[in-house]
């Protein structure tokens, strides 16, 4: 049986986006995960094939079987497929309300560039995680 497919979309030219990459592969022993960049055309054919909206909030997005997440929902189904801790934390999280979260989130979100910075090229994975993005 073919495991259901879970995809990470990240800005591919954040800093803060690329690090929060590196950290889910770390911690992703089983390999749940695939990656795609925003800007890549796998990426956005995935996300035209999930019937997603075109104005797409700014976040990292989880494309699972169940739909697309966004914001801190995302954020946090990510969390809970990853190793100990981050499940155990991932549930305590998701006692905040999702409003708070998310402002939580977009501030984050809307300052990354200033407080992490901008990369000029999207990220190339290395050798060995080479077969986890789709671009």
């Amino acid at each position: 049986m073919v495991p259901p497919e879970r995809i990470v979309l990240f800005d591919g030219y954040c800093t803060l986006c690329d690090g929060a990459v590196r950290f889910i592969l770390e911690r992703d022993p089983a390999a749940v995960f695939r990656f795609a960049a925003l800007q890549s055309e796998a990426a956005q054919a995935r996300l035209r094939a999930a019937g997603a909206p075109t104005v797409l909030p700014d976040s990292v997005l989880l494309l699972d079987p169940d739909g697309l997440h966004a914001r801190s929902d995302a954020a946090l189904r990510i969390a809970r497929e990853l190793r100990m801790p981050w499940p155990m934390l991932a549930r305590l999280a998701s006692l905040v309300p999702r409003r708070w979260r998310d402002a939580l989130y977009d501030l984050v979100a809307r300052r990354r560039y200033a407080w992490f910075g901008r990369r000029d090229t999207c990220r190339l994975p290395t050798p060995d995680e080479a077969a986890r993005f789709l671009s």
